[in-house]
């Protein structure tokens, strides 16, 4: 992967939490995570790794993401429809530094890390089963 998973640990003030990426036979998408962030997520520019590439729109968030990101409608429009990831991470930055991490971890949980606890608010109302990383 690109980008390393430790990048939102190496940012001050950013919290996290994990849960499971299935629902019974619902898979949580990134499309639906981005969905959650509401306006919070809508002005980040982001960045996108995978260390197994499972469809041809992951080759085209790779591309754009060395072309220097996209924004949230773009990352959004690639996701959609269901796009189920195995090992991937997802960077959205604003004001010069990581604000949100959503990595997604064998295709079996998400791992959110935010700036913002209100993200992580948001989330875990939408995920009751999530813990603190």
């Amino acid at each position: 992967m690109t980008l390393s998973r430790d990048t939102a640990e190496a940012q001050t003030g950013m919290k996290g939490i994990t849960f499971r990426a299935w629902r019974g036979k619902h898979y949580v998408t990134l499309a639906e995570l981005l969905v959650r962030l509401g306006s919070f997520g809508l002005h980040l520019n982001w960045h996108v790794a995978f260390d197994e590439i499972v469809d041809p729109r992951c080759v085209e968030m790779e591309k754009r993401s060395a072309d220097g990101g996209m924004d949230t409608l773009t990352l959004l429009s690639l996701t959609t429809p269901f796009l189920q990831l195995i090992d991937a991470e997802a960077r959205g930055s604003a004001e010069g530094g990581v604000r949100v991490v959503l990595t997604e971890v064998d295709s079996s949980l998400w791992d959110v890390r935010a700036a913002d606890e209100r993200v992580l608010t948001e989330l875990r109302h939408h995920f009751p089963d999530a813990t603190d990383l």
